[in-house]
């Protein structure tokens, strides 16, 4: 009688769910050559909304525990789940940032305004010692977007010297005049932010001139490192622009780094969806427009490779996540959302789809870090909430800087009423990767929001007897359910038990709507 229900609520809903058990993954084991970047699992932090003022930065005077004016809570919960990098100042922000507004004595600093992003009035009280103060809080590295759309080339080039430069030079006589005297040696730097849009309205011919002029003005100033240039590549399928920043050898001189924006709805871009109000069709939507970025991603790649084939490029997905309508009565234009169940099991899907493009996929940015998009964190005054995205990435760190193992997954399709153009969507999803100690872990989503799945997973070339299996899952009641202030949590990682282990195979019983992370040896 149970059965005959979920089929009849299904139906109602749009979903035809298939009763087939042969779902079946092989990983190999002893042919992982590659290796999963940890800068794959980065963040990001623009001044948006409340992600800096309040999330990030509260002041030295302030009540709420912090260090040189940087929330303590929150430094405490990115170290545990090893953020490796952190991208800032922008986003649309970093183009029209003028970073010199942002350094010296505070009280002397310029008030601008936030045109981008509700049209406050910011006083530039986070800069760029604020910003490097927090990274080395976070034990991360930072990744700084600097002004191509409405700044110069030597207003870029002065901000790496006062950044990275030790030599004696008006640059980093006036960093330690500020209070600094060794060079922090930042590593990444985007030239410029989505230049197709809000960075300038670029074509990309334009866009490739520009980029190729800037950063011939990124100077290494270390000999330990080479500064790594990220070009701002397409917007979503805009396959065209790729091609043409790949396609001269000279524009890939320039740059050791192409990027990529995507975002995922519920609905239809128009009308986003609510991040918390919603059903199975729109939580079906949302995971197939998840999906559909393996297809994108390929289709980049392909252009890549035509240009590039010993993969000596990487593609940096340094803005993606979840989009939809900000909370109801929160202020206009800070793009305020919950998180749910829905957006873990999406984060772990697209962080799959990642890890499987390890030769070609060197760093990722999910938007943003606390308190816009699909956040980590969220705070009110001096409360802290860790969202159930959160917990999927505490849980997938284990992949950090591991060797990719390939694997094929077999398993069938959900079927469902598309409200968006992506109509595909598999029950499960997986990455495998092997640790430095030799561990191999296993993460998995069941994308369905009702029906478990029994998953078979045949471990080839493991030469060893399986000895131990541990089990995490992230799962709920319901599909939005999520964590909120003043409540106990809903939705983190609980111990995982449904499974059984012969010889080199495994079988799992894997709950509707969970993460699981699965940890052999």
């Amino acid at each position: 009688m149970k059965s005959i229900t979920v089929l009849l609520l299904a139906l109602m809903a749009g979903v035809v769910y298939s009763q087939s058990t042969d779902n079946k993954l092989v990983v190999n084991c002893d042919l992982g050559e590659t290796k999963i970047s940890k800068h794959v699992y980065g963040h990001f932090s623009e001044h948006l909304g409340r992600c800096i003022y309040e999330g990030i930065w509260v002041g030295e005077n302030s009540s709420i525990p912090n260090t040189r004016g940087i929330r303590n809570d929150v430094v405490k919960a990115l170290k545990e789940i090893s953020v490796p990098n952190m991208r800032w100042p922008g986003g649309c922000f970093a183009d029209t940032y003028h970073w010199k507004d942002g350094i010296g004595p505070r009280e002397n600093r310029k008030k601008i305004v936030n045109i981008h992003w509700g049209g406050v009035t910011e006083d530039n009280g986070f800069g760029t010692h604020e910003f490097l103060d927090f990274c080395e809080q976070v034990g991360c590295e930072p990744v700084i977007c600097g002004n191509v759309g409405s700044g110069t080339v030597q207003e870029f080039s002065e901000w790496v010297e006062y950044i990275n430069s030790s030599a004696e030079s008006p640059m980093t006589d006036l960093r330690k005049k500020n209070g600094r005297e060794k060079p922090w040696n930042v590593k990444f730097w985007a030239v410029g932010n989505e230049n197709w849009g809000c960075g300038g309205n670029m074509t990309p011919e334009q866009y490739a001139d520009d980029m190729r002029q800037y950063s011939t003005y990124i100077y290494n100033y270390s000999r330990d490192f080479q500064n790594y240039k990220i070009a701002c590549g397409p917007n979503s399928a805009d396959y065209n622009w790729m091609e043409v920043l790949m396609k001269n050898p000279l524009n890939q001189r320039m740059f050791s780094g192409i990027s990529i924006h995507q975002y995922f709805v519920g609905n239809t871009w128009g009308k986003k969806g609510s991040a918390t109000q919603f059903g199975e069709p729109e939580w079906y939507n949302n995971l197939a427009n998840c999906n559909w970025v393996a297809d994108l991603l390929d289709k980049h790649i392909t252009v890549m490779d035509k240009y590039d084939p010993e993969r000596k490029k990487g593609l940096i997905f340094d803005e993606w996540g979840n989009w939809f309508e900000q909370e109801p009565g929160s202020t206009p234009g800070f793009l305020y959302q919950q998180n749910t169940l829905r957006d873990a099991v999406a984060a772990g899907m697209v962080l799959n789809i990642f890890n499987n493009r390890a030769e070609r996929i060197k760093m990722a940015n999910i938007a943003q870090v606390i308190n816009v998009l699909q956040s980590m964190i969220l705070t009110k005054n001096e409360k802290i909430v860790l969202t159930p995205t959160y917990y999927v990435f505490k849980m997938y760190k284990v992949h950090h800087d591991a060797t990719l193992l390939p694997l094929n997954l077999t398993c069938n399709e959900i079927k469902f009423n598309p409200i968006t153009n992506h109509t595909k969507l598999p029950y499960l999803s997986a990455s495998a990767s092997k640790d430095a100690n030799g561990l191999i872990h296993i993460t998995i989503t069941n994308n369905s929001a009702a029906e478990k799945q029994n998953l078979s997973i045949d471990l080839r070339g493991f030469l060893k007897q399986l000895t131990t299996v541990r089990a995490e899952i992230i799962t709920a009641e319901k599909i939005n359910d999520f964590n909120d202030f003043d409540q106990t949590e809903k939705v983190n990682i609980k111990e995982f038990k449904a499974i059984k282990a012969k010889s080199n195979s495994v079988m799992i019983e894997i709950p509707s709507k969970s993460v699981v992370m699965l940890e052999l040896k």
